[in-house]
């Protein structure tokens, strides 16, 4: 039999332990891979307030995480990753400020091309391609089509993107299809705008993360955020590491998700399917 304080020094050294572990173990080690997120999509935020300088080297750095961030998704075995890198709204930026971007934006995913094949990654994008500049759309173009044999994880470009402009194109087409016959306005449901979406063959993210402290959506994804996780976090994007990335994982994997459910539903669900 054991005496209370056999009992209070067994609990002191499993807690040391433990802590030990915390701090050997690395962040990867710590996230359950049986609940990784499908679709994990990202507002990065900050790149121009990025320590002060010159809003161009915050641009050109967060390309620098871009790279982190796919890896990391990519080794986690995220199946999707959409990250919000030019908004239709960003048209309204300089002149000088969006040519610099868009050129960036080009020279980087060509450049970066070899290794998305390399790891298996596939390239794709969502947002009004007829916005862009006729050098982007072709470049960037050619970097789908290099990609479109791999099977891994997809990455995806929301640029020259904003959801109530991808809503309204929803809602055209949907218009079209009724008119034409194609469809019956009686059959119009959830199902029928989700396919409509430029997101149309994707999953619905499961986890929104935002950069850089602000506590908005900005127009990304309205529809299909409707059941994610939010994470926000005061790291600007170029300071957003792999480390970082893991946090958000962990996190998300710290939360019960409900779907409108009770948490008592939602655990005997589980004890169910054991």
């Amino acid at each position: 039999m054991w005496s209370d304080a056999d009992r209070i020094v067994s609990w002191i050294i499993k807690e040391r332990k433990k802590k030990y572990i915390d701090k050997t173990m690395s962040l990867v080690d710590k996230i359950d891979r049986t609940r990784i997120p499908k679709h994990v999509a990202i507002i990065m935020d900050g790149n121009g307030r990025w320590h002060g300088l010159n809003r161009s080297r915050g641009h050109e750095e967060g390309v620098n995480t871009v790279r982190q961030i796919t890896e990391i998704a990519s080794e986690l075995g995220i199946g999707y990753l959409t990250l919000y890198t030019f908004s239709t709204e960003n048209w309204n930026r300089p002149k000088d400020e969006v040519d610099a971007l868009m050129n960036l934006v080009v020279v980087a995913i060509e450049r970066e091309t070899p290794d998305l094949i390399k790891n298996n990654v596939r390239l794709t994008m969502i947002g009004d391609e007829a916005a862009l500049p006729d050098f982007a759309r072709r470049r960037l173009g050619k970097c789908m089509a290099d990609t479109a044999h791999c099977t891994g994880l997809v990455l995806c470009l929301a640029l020259s993107y904003s959801s109530r402009w991808e809503i309204v194109e929803a809602c055209r087409k949907i218009a079209i299809k009724v008119k034409n016959g194609e469809l019956d306005a009686a059959d119009i449901d959830a199902d029928v705008v989700s396919g409509n979406l430029a997101t149309s063959g994707m999953p619905d993210p499961d986890l929104l993360i935002r950069t850089a402290g602000d506590l908005r959506i900005s127009n990304y994804l309205l529809w299909q955020i409707a059941y994610s996780e939010l994470y926000f976090t005061p790291v600007y994007w170029p300071d957003f590491t792999k480390d970082a990335f893991c946090e958000a994982i962990i996190d998300y994997q710290s939360r019960q998700r409900r779907f409108g459910k009770t948490g008592e539903q939602i655990e005997n669900e589980k004890e169910q399917n054991v």
